[in-house]
């Protein structure tokens, strides 16, 4: 066990080598639905290091580094979302869950909703954080979609790397969170820090983003699901964004059949690093109406 309360663990699952991190050693959970959660592109199981110990006192807790993130294989095809719901519920063998609670951030909102719609026995509950629910902008072309999501230029020079990182999240700096940011990135002898995901594998997740949009299949999506999205504070600059962003959420509460959104107030897009207490208590107790009485 260490510090942070986790062990780390691989599995087999649907031909390549997953590593998850797992809160549940020496805890009695036996009663709950376990917590399985994914991150999103270009981050790693970690994203939910200072959220998931929150609720391993209540559930088995899991979270999977996703196909080319973290220490998970990076094979040149499976970004489609057959595949990598196909991950998931692999993972899901292997550790010998039958169901679980699917959390899902930002990309890997999209994947736990492509789990819950290609394999929904495999999920009890669904939780979209600040994920699953983008939509393009009508009329954007691919060429202009794949340029606005194209990888953040912050690597380099470990300095460089971690002082973007460190203004973007001065409010809730720490060294914890570093360290969490730090498993996310390849970095070599020198020093020097690099996107981990290939970029014909980001393409590749990028496509199945444009070409296979997963707002068409919110009506398949049957589970009771939870949107947890990020307000940030509106100003005159922001102001469109919010406004798309309100849209976006709208359209996939009105989509899923059995849904209801929590708006964290005051938070930017990576809510598991500014408001993890108040991310951990609405997943909580969204996660406990699942082990009371009818599930």
């Amino acid at each position: 066990m260490t510090q942070q309360g986790f062990v780390t663990g691989w599995l087999k699952s649907n031909g390549i080598r997953m590593h998850y991190l797992d809160w549940t050693q020496g805890r009695d959970v036996s009663g709950s639905v376990p917590i399985v959660a994914l991150h999103g592109m270009a981050s790693s199981a970690h994203w939910y290091n200072l959220t998931l110990p929150h609720l391993a006192d209540d559930f088995s807790t899991y979270a999977l580094d996703q196909r080319a993130h973290g220490q998970t294989d990076q094979p040149s095809e499976g970004y489609d979302w057959h595949t990598l719901a196909t991950d998931v519920v692999g993972a899901l063998d292997a550790l010998g869950l039958d169901q679980a609670i699917l959390l899902g951030h930002s990309w890997g909102g999209n994947t736990a909703l492509a789990v819950a719609a290609h394999f929904p026995s495999r999920v009890e509950r669904l939780v979209l954080i600040d994920g699953g629910f983008f939509s393009r902008i009508p009329n954007m072309e691919w060429e202009e979609y794949k340029n606005r999501l194209s990888p953040r230029d912050i690597y380099g020079p470990k300095e460089r790397y971690l002082g973007t990182l460190r203004r973007q999240f001065e409010r809730v700096w720490s060294d914890e969170l570093e360290q969490m940011l730090m498993t996310m990135p390849e970095i070599d002898e020198q020093g020097i820090v690099s996107e981990r995901l290939r970029p014909e594998n980001h393409e590749q997740i990028l496509r199945a983003m444009f070409f296979d949009p997963l707002g068409e299949r919110y009506a398949d999506i049957r589970c009771p699901t939870l949107i947890v999205a990020a307000s940030p504070r509106e100003t005159p600059e922001n102001a469109n964004f919010v406004r798309r962003r309100r849209e976006m959420v709208g359209g996939a509460e009105a989509g899923i059949l059995e849904s209801r959104v929590h708006w964290v107030a005051d938070s930017g897009h990576d809510i598991g690093y500014e408001k993890p207490h108040e991310l951990a208590h609405v997943i909580g107790n969204f996660a406990r109406a699942a082990s009371g009485p009818g599930g």
